[in-house]
């Protein structure tokens, strides 16, 4: 197992609404329903247990495709400045699965969420997503999805830009 990270996801928005709005969208199960997931896709579910150890499980459906099910597991909680959590994909149970569409893809990713004034009622949002304990085979898989990374990430938050609008 390698432990050192290789190379990390960075994607940083800015967005037209104060801080405390912005951090309720990631921090309120019927919030993050209405914005989390890339461009097309739909949240059909969306649970949370918000407290140190606790858990978020969420399904989404992205066009014809089938339902695919993340679990977070909150490691740390700094309102309104800073969420980390441990991301993986898991069953309606909350079980630990396979990425269904890439067998290789890290089991675990560690999400590291930074909420930042930006003046002018703006907030300043940046996500990082590093692999956690992942073979090299993982990392490897990581590394060459970045692009497919930052697509998705930046669907999420463009459809989160738009729910703000509508807040």
């Amino acid at each position: 197992m390698s432990t050192e990270t290789k190379s990390d996801f960075v994607i940083t928005r800015v967005f037209d609404a104060p801080r405390e709005k912005v951090w309720r969208c990631f921090t309120e199960p019927k919030r993050m329903k209405e914005w989390f997931g890339p461009k097309g896709s739909t949240v059909v579910e969306s649970n949370m247990d918000f407290r140190v150890g606790g858990t978020y499980l969420g399904a989404l459906r992205t066009g014809d495709g089938p339902v695919m099910w993340a679990k977070f597991v909150y490691r740390e909680i700094a309102a309104p400045e800073r969420l980390v959590w441990v991301h993986s994909f898991s069953d309606a149970a909350g079980g630990l699965t396979r990425h269904p569409l890439s067998p290789t893809w890290p089991l675990h990713l560690l999400t590291t969420v930074t909420f930042e004034d930006a003046g002018s009622s703006k907030t300043k949002v940046t996500l990082r997503w590093s692999p956690l304990d992942a073979t090299d085979e993982e990392q490897k898989t990581f590394d060459a999805a970045l692009d497919g990374c930052h697509a998705g990430w930046s669907g999420s938050f463009g459809q989160l830009d738009a729910y703000l609008d509508r807040l």
